[in-house]
């Protein structure tokens, strides 16, 4: 028996095509990437694998199926098979990964086909602090930045509503002029965050700098811009 006010359309026809909806949104690499489905992330991994599969078969059985004129028991069991299985790895996927996660919108959510959290939550506030943060050079050819609320060096909690801190970071011959010189960008949930160097990077100046993000993606400043030698 279906669930009462179930979210997962009961029917083949309206399951395919609340699937396809979450599945070409998935599909686009912004979309992916500020939910958190990044390269070699565990969820990503999931994505790509477990769930891509369960969805290509419930999608070629499908597509089997909906000729009614060559239609057969056969087609009809494996459909039934496919989409068992499918649904089960659908349920995950919204309430594994996207229901619960403070990456992923209401915006997000409706655009997937699926249903929005709750109204009236208070959204996370824009960081009016930055990081600040002290650099790690104990161990050769790494830079392990400690990173904390401004003036809170004695916590490691972050401010409330932020999801984590960008660090812009690059090897520079001069001090850079602007944020923009600093090329490369990281993320990190929890501090430390490490910096790993090759043997004939050693000796060569690293600016960073850091700001805050919330988990809507909105961001703070930034911090003031610190130098550490690779060691």
């Amino acid at each position: 028996m279906p669930m009462k006010h179930d979210w997962l359309a009961q029917n083949h026809e309206a399951l395919y095509n609340q699937a396809m909806k979450t599945w070409n949104y998935l599909q686009i690499p912004a979309h992916r990437n500020h939910m958190g489905f990044t390269a070699e992330t565990p969820q990503a991994a999931w994505l790509d694998g477990e769930f891509t599969e369960s969805f290509q078969a419930f999608e070629g059985a499908f597509e089997e199926w909906k000729d009614d004129t060559q239609r057969t028991k056969l087609i009809i069991e494996r459909l039934k098979t496919a989409e068992s299985n499918f649904r089960l790895h659908y349920r995950k996927l919204y309430t594994g990964f996207l229901k619960d996660s403070p990456l992923v919108s209401d915006e997000d959510l409706v655009g997937m086909g699926l249903p929005p959290r709750t109204t009236g939550r208070t959204p996370a506030p824009v960081a009016t602090t930055y990081p600040d943060f002290d650099v790690d050079s104990g161990t050769i050819r790494r830079l392990i930045i400690n990173f904390y609320d401004q003036g809170e060096k004695k916590s490691k909690a972050k401010p409330n509503g932020q999801h984590g801190a960008e660090i812009r970071w690059a090897i520079l011959d001069a001090p850079p002029t602007s944020i923009n010189d600093l090329v490369n960008s990281s993320f990190d949930t929890h501090t430390p965050f490490t910096l790993e160097f090759d043997e004939n990077q050693r000796g060569k100046t690293v600016y960073i700098c850091l700001r805050w993000e919330n988990t809507r993606g909105e961001k703070g400043p930034w911090s003031e811009i610190v130098s550490a030698i690779i060691p």
